[in-house]
């Protein structure tokens, strides 16, 4: 992995890069010896290392269970579905839909409370043996609740209800709450949420990983590049190691005016890990009037409706790209004799070198226009490099939120709509 900020620093003073750096070093410091704000919830920060072989073959013999079914719903909300989405969106082929698949489709609910999309996805598993993999703390939030209420029922329904038990899994609390009752009275297969570990940084506890592990990738070598990312962020040789050196340079840039960052990929398996970026760091990060409003860019696709705003629009964004070295697939450009599209110039090249200088391109002009850009690069996209990247915004993040003075791990401003919401439902 490589991090660029293209000599972002001579921008800034040197008692502005001072500052900030003598900050970073305590940060880090703190966090690894649980000192922060928030210290309880860290429980992720040496995750990859502490996870067992026990639990991996559980989890792996877990998903081998489903195998027979064309169906697994994962029910879940913010991080409770959004890292698994994720990653099987990165690693998954992009018309795995239209093909035959060993392993189940993963489909995802109580995300939302849209009643057609409950209903469409009742009607598409009706009268079909599917497996439900739920996900919650607690097993009162509305929005998980409810789809799992529904989609029980319908299962119930069509196979019958003790046969049910073992389609279902229930990833929660390892002693209390609705779920944890539900799950012991009913004989689930049960996962526990570690305590010490919040939903947008539970991505490589079971919630992340036997959905991940169901749809057919090997959870693994997952945590084998979330472990070389934790290594290298507590090498006590390095003050300033990538992760933090990502946290330092985007809040110079939030200092200086820079109040929104756009995650941008180059590659639409990308685009959900961006949706799993954007709450980490929202979630983590916006409170007490202050923090980086996260967004999303999918290029060069979003160049041809957001690209006007971004090279002249208002300047408070800047951009950093999620680069891949090396694609999967190798596709060659064709030459054409008649050539009517004027493409011959790229002919006997591959895609990736026009994706390539596309990227270039934008980064320079949108340099020219007072877009700061990082850049970081992974080799390949692959399940080594998900688990490395899933860590590496992790360990950032925390870094970032501590440097603006807040607590990454708690999100007060989410209860306001529950209480508002629960008070028109008349709960």
């Amino acid at each position: 992995m490589k991090f660029n900020n293209y000599n972002i620093y001579n921008k800034f003073s040197s008692t502005e890069i001072q500052k900030i750096d003598s900050k970073a070093k305590q940060i880090k410091s703190d966090l690894y010896a649980k000192k922060g704000k928030g210290s309880e919830y860290t429980g992720w920060v040496n995750l990859p290392t502490s996870i067992n072989a026990e639990l991996i073959n559980d989890i792996n013999e877990t998903a081998k269970s489903f195998n027979s079914v064309e169906f697994v719903v994962v029910i879940g909300i913010g991080g409770s579905y959004l890292g698994a989405k994720a990653v099987i969106e990165a690693l998954k082929n992009n018309f795995s839909s239209f093909s035959e698949n060993k392993n189940p489709h993963i489909l995802f609910a109580g995300f939302n409370i849209s009643e057609d999309y409950i209903y469409e996805l009742k009607q598409l598993l009706n009268d079909k043996d599917f497996g439900i993999v739920v996900v919650s703390k607690s097993g009162t939030t509305l929005e998980p609740a409810l789809a799992f209420r529904v989609l029980k029922d319908l299962l119930e329904k069509n196979i019958g209800t003790e046969k049910s038990k073992n389609r279902i899994v229930a990833i929660t609390d390892k002693s209390r709450g609705a779920l944890k009752t539900l799950a012991t009275q009913n004989g689930y297969k049960t996962f526990v949420i570690p305590d010490d570990v919040g939903g947008r940084y539970s991505v490589l506890t079971p919630v992340g990983l036997i959905p991940i592990a169901i749809a057919g990738f090997d959870i693994q070598k997952i945590i084998n590049g979330a472990i070389s990312a934790e290594k290298d962020a507590r090498d006590s040789k390095i003050s300033f190691d990538l992760a933090m050196q990502y946290a330092i340079t985007r809040n110079l840039l939030y200092a200086s005016g820079k109040k929104i960052e756009m995650l941008v990929n180059y590659n639409p398996k990308l685009h959900f890990f961006g949706e799993w970026w954007k709450q980490l760091f929202g979630e983590s990060e916006g409170k007490d009037g202050k923090g980086i409003f996260p967004t999303i860019g999918d290029f060069s696709t979003d160049l041809h409706s957001m690209g006007q705003y971004i090279q002249e629009g208002e300047r408070h964004i800047f951009e950093t790209v999620l680069s891949i070295e090396k694609p999967n697939n190798q596709l060659i450009i064709p030459s054409s004799e008649a050539n009517l599209d004027g493409l011959n110039y790229l002919a006997g090249k591959n895609v990736q070198f026009a994706n390539k200088q596309a990227q270039e391109g934008t980064r320079i002009a949108h340099e020219s226009g007072n877009v700061p850009n990082l850049t970081i690069e992974i080799p390949v996209l692959d399940e080594f490099n998900i688990g490395k990247l899933i860590y590496f915004f992790e360990i950032a993040c925390a870094y970032s939120a501590y440097i603006i003075d807040v607590n990454p791990f708690d999100q007060p401003g989410v209860e306001a709509y529950k209480l508002k919401m629960f008070e028109l439902l008349k709960k």
